[in-house]
């Protein structure tokens, strides 16, 4: 079976998981969703179930939004309110946050999860949300005494903004309170995300972020013992912390979602976008792109296979133009790029997957720039600091 978790998202996302990563053990699927993936997917994979409360976070904004669908679900359980109070955070009762883990918990087991998230509110870069966490965490480990929920339970450490981990000083702290939360629910597991990182937006300040998040896990690994680590879902990174044997499981968008969002988050207008695996990297639909594929393809000497990767697309770029057809275009080349470093014996991934970006990044130096593509122009830019932080 493979070490990989596909995060699915909708019944699009599930049909794709069903056709193009049937070796998948399990799935995580949030829980105000559910309902449809349930039927959907669990005759095929275990479920990993997610309570979909990080959006508690701010839950003034989800409360004025014009789709309130997630504001809807998450108001039907327990004392919702006061654990979204941030005035709340520093004084929670122990029985009420009780009563809102024991009633979203519920709801989770009811679809017979192989894994269930800990209810827990993303970090702040202060210690504000440090007693409402612990609280949260330990209401999930009377609950799962009491219940007898014989499956995992995995802790999330959710943060929003790189100034909560880039510095080894505002690391420190963090670490410490996940290892408190971990062990007072009695965690099997752990998963960490960045929802602020965009890891293919090219930015100059990726490789100095990159090696923050792998030095986190290095942190988090050397504190808390768990056979179930996961990190992302991310575009490439999570690749580098599980071929460096930071992580057990890579989690994985599929086909557009190499970002985490909380749940109800505002969604970004869509944009087709389709992988040039030669680079390594994504890029948009855009009119100017075709223009930049007949450029490339013309530089390229005729052996080369990235000439004739670029032709095929060239040829069927119509076809991969709408959402549908790019995304899956995506998710059909991350499935093959984990593929071939899954090939490798474990001790010499993290070397495999260095040398297969140096030829990406080999190859984009010599190609031009994609004028659409913002802070990543450079054809090489998304391969670089992900090569650099193999080593």
């Amino acid at each position: 079976m493979s070490e990989y978790i596909p995060f699915v998202t909708s019944e699009e996302t599930g049909r794709l998981v069903k056709r193009l990563y049937p070796d998948s053990e399990i799935v995580r699927v949030p829980l105000d969703r559910a309902t449809n993936s349930f039927r959907l997917l669990h005759q095929t994979f275990k479920m990993w179930i997610d309570p979909a409360m990080d959006g508690m976070d701010d839950l003034g904004s989800r409360r004025s939004r014009l789709d309130q669908r997630w504001f809807g679900f998450i108001s039907a359980f327990s004392n919702f309110e006061k654990i979204g109070e941030p005035a709340y955070y520093t004084k929670p009762i122990t029985s009420e946050v009780s009563g809102f883990v024991n009633s979203i918990m519920k709801q989770c087991a009811t679809y017979l999860p192989a894994w269930i998230t800990i209810p827990q509110l993303p970090l702040e870069n202060d210690s504000s949300r440090n007693k409402i966490n612990k609280q949260l965490a330990a209401a999930t480990g009377r609950w799962k005494s009491d219940s007898g929920f014989s499956g995992k339970l995995i802790l999330p450490i959710l943060f929003t903004h790189q100034d909560q981990f880039t510095a080894k000083m505002a690391r420190n702290p963090k670490v410490k309170q996940a290892e408190r939360c971990y062990h007072d629910a009695g965690a099997d597991g752990f998963w960490v995300v960045d929802s602020s990182l965009q890891p293919d937006d090219g930015s100059s300040t990726l490789r100095r972020r990159f090696r923050a998040i792998i030095d986190l896990h290095q942190e988090l690994n050397d504190r808390i013992s768990s056979k179930i680590r996961i990190a992302g879902p991310y575009w490439g990174l999570n690749l580098v912390l599980w071929a460096k044997g930071l992580i057990d499981h890579p989690a994985i968008g599929i086909g557009s979602g190499y970002q985490y969002f909380l749940a109800g988050s505002q969604p970004r207008p869509p944009r087709a976008r389709l992988a040039l695996a030669c680079l390594r990297r994504r890029v948009g639909v855009e009119p100017q792109f075709k223009n930049w594929l007949d450029t490339a393809i013309a530089k390229l000497a005729a052996p080369h296979p990235a000439r004739t990767e670029l032709i095929e697309i060239r040829k069927q770029y119509a076809a991969l133009s709408g959402s549908d057809a790019a995304r899956e275009q995506v998710a059909r080349f991350y499935k093959q790029w984990i593929g071939l470093i899954a090939s490798t014996p474990k001790p010499g991934r993290s070397m495999a997957l260095f040398q297969d970006l140096s030829a990406a990044y080999a190859l984009g130096k010599s190609l031009p720039r994609l004028a659409d593509e913002r802070t990543a122009q450079r054809p090489e830019a998304v391969a670089e600091p992900l090569m650099l932080s193999c080593l």
